[in-house]
């Protein structure tokens, strides 16, 4: 297996298709893993969350001229102050990260890397950082196993839950399957917009060149909430804005606003990836609270994905009630930390 390292985007550009098929058939296929989204979120540093104190280090693995694992790494003082490599993406924005390779070369590919980063990269880091890995990832077995080798302090703790709803393929199906309290409160509510009067419909973003319009028209729905607000950032502006249009050129983008009396009142910004849904940001005027927009296009948009088989509904990080109240269950992303200043 042959390592090498890449210190520019520019350079991987030729690879973004293999790139691309090496995450659908990985471990994790998540589409914040995918080229297009971590060459974009390395562009404005995720949204600024690193400024200026990071140097990119994406290793790819190689077996005869085939590329068989990529480590999308990066260089910088992690929240302790310590030099660390830590997974492109890290840490705010992206709800899922880990390694790209396929499960049968993934031991391999692990121990093989990091040998590799002893030997000719050991000065530029103290401590392996990452976050946000699911915590189903067999790199997290596999990392603890490396440094019970090398006798490295490893620690391995919840991050944050992300819970998901397993859809059936059928609404009803879905509904009867939650709390009964949480199933009369979404059908009355739905039932109350519908029955208002008031011009209520939802639809999906799908005209490339309104797809500018329709972003800053979700972020101002956003920056309803001050803390969204405050998170909006002009180059978090931008790192969304990029990301969605990335997204909506790759055909997995879903961009869906809820109107009344023609305006527009919600919004949710998810992927469309992998026969799932991937629930990244929402955005409400307050003005139409009275009609629980929210919860109206959350239900529509689980309508959809039920009846068009998605398998999932992935409500990403974070522990929201209402992710409960619509039948989530919880699971977890993990932080794994790894200090080689013991050997």
């Amino acid at each position: 297996m042959e390592f090498k390292l890449h210190t520019t985007f520019d350079r991987l550009e030729p690879l973004a298709t293999s790139w691309n098929t090496l995450v659908e058939t990985g471990i994790t296929n998540a589409p914040f893993l995918r080229f297009e989204y971590l060459s974009t979120w390395w562009g404005t540093h995720g949204g600024g969350e690193w400024k200026d104190n990071s140097e990119l280090a994406v290793v790819t693995a190689w077996n005869e001229g085939d590329l068989i694992g990529i480590a999308p790494l990066f260089l910088a003082k992690n929240r302790e102050g310590k030099d660390a490599l830590m997974l492109l993406g890290s840490i705010e924005i992206s709800d899922y990260l880990d390694m790209i390779v396929r499960p049968e070369n993934h031991q391999k590919f692990i121990f093989g890397l990091l040998d590799w980063l002893l030997t000719y990269y050991p000065s530029a880091w103290e401590v392996i950082d990452f976050y946000n890995i699911p915590e189903s990832s067999p790199s997290l077995s596999v990392l603890q196993s490396f440094s019970s080798i090398h006798g490295w302090v490893c620690s391995e703790t919840i991050y944050q839950p992300s819970p998901y709803i397993p859809l059936t393929g059928d609404f009803e199906t879905y509904l009867a399957g939650i709390d009964k309290k949480q199933r009369h409160e979404i059908r009355r509510k739905i039932r109350r917009a519908e029955e208002s009067g008031r011009g209520v419909r939802w639809y999906v973003s799908e005209d490339s060149s309104k797809l500018e319009e329709d972003m800053d028209n979700f972020m101002s729905l956003m920056a309803f909430d001050p803390e969204k607000a405050a998170f909006l950032t002009t180059a978090m502006r931008i790192q969304m804005k990029k990301s969605a249009r990335a997204a909506f050129e790759a055909g997995y983008l879903q961009l869906a606003f809820l109107e009344v009396d023609g305006e527009k009142a919600c919004a949710y910004l998810n992927f469309d990836y992998d026969n799932k849904i991937w629930v990244y940001n929402s955005g409400l005027d307050r003005r139409f609270m009275d009609l629980s927009v929210g919860w109206v296009l959350l239900g529509y948009l689980l309508e959809w994905a039920n009846n068009h088989k998605r398998s999932e509904f992935d409500f990403l990080r974070g522990d929201e009630d209402y992710k409960f109240k619509f039948g989530g269950i919880k699971r977890h992303v993990m932080r794994i930390k790894i200090d080689k200043s013991t050997t």
